[in-house]
C-alpha cells in the first residue's frame, strides 16, 4: 500500500496525522494533504485530545499505549506518532483506513 502518512523507520512506524479535536466521536475521516485525518472526541484542553488520540489508536491497532510516542505536534493539529511494532505498515494502514 505504502501510504504517505505511514512510514517505516528503524524503531517501527511513524504516522503523520491531522487531528481535529472536539468531535462527537473519534474516527478516521480521510486524508488531509499527506496526513491521515482523525476526529477525536475530546477537547484540546490540557492534553485531553492527545491522550484520547493515543487511547483510540491503541485500541484500533491492538497495541499498548506505551507502544505509541507523540514525536511532534503536542499543541497543534499536525502530529507525528511513532508506533513501536513489528507489524507491517500495510496492516496498520488496513486497521486505520476508513
Amino acid at each position: 500500500m505504502n501510504e504517505p502518512w505511514c512510514k517505516q523507520d528503524k524503531d517501527g512506524l511513524v504516522l503523520s496525522l491531522h487531528v481535529q479535536p472536539g468531535a462527537k466521536r473519534s474516527e478516521v475521516v480521510g486524508m488531509h494533504r499527506d496526513a491521515l485525518k482523525i476526529r477525536v472526541a475530546a477537547q484540546a484542553v490540557e492534553g485531553q485530545a492527545n491522550a484520547a488520540l493515543l487511547r483510540w489508536l491503541a485500541d484500533r491497532l491492538d497495541c499498548r499505549i506505551a507502544d505509541l510516542e507523540l514525536l511532534s505536534g503536542a499543541t497543534g493539529r499536525q502530529k507525528r506518532i511513532r508506533l513501536r511494532t513489528e507489524c507491517a505498515a500495510a496492516e496498520v494502514e488496513r486497521r486505520l483506513k476508513p
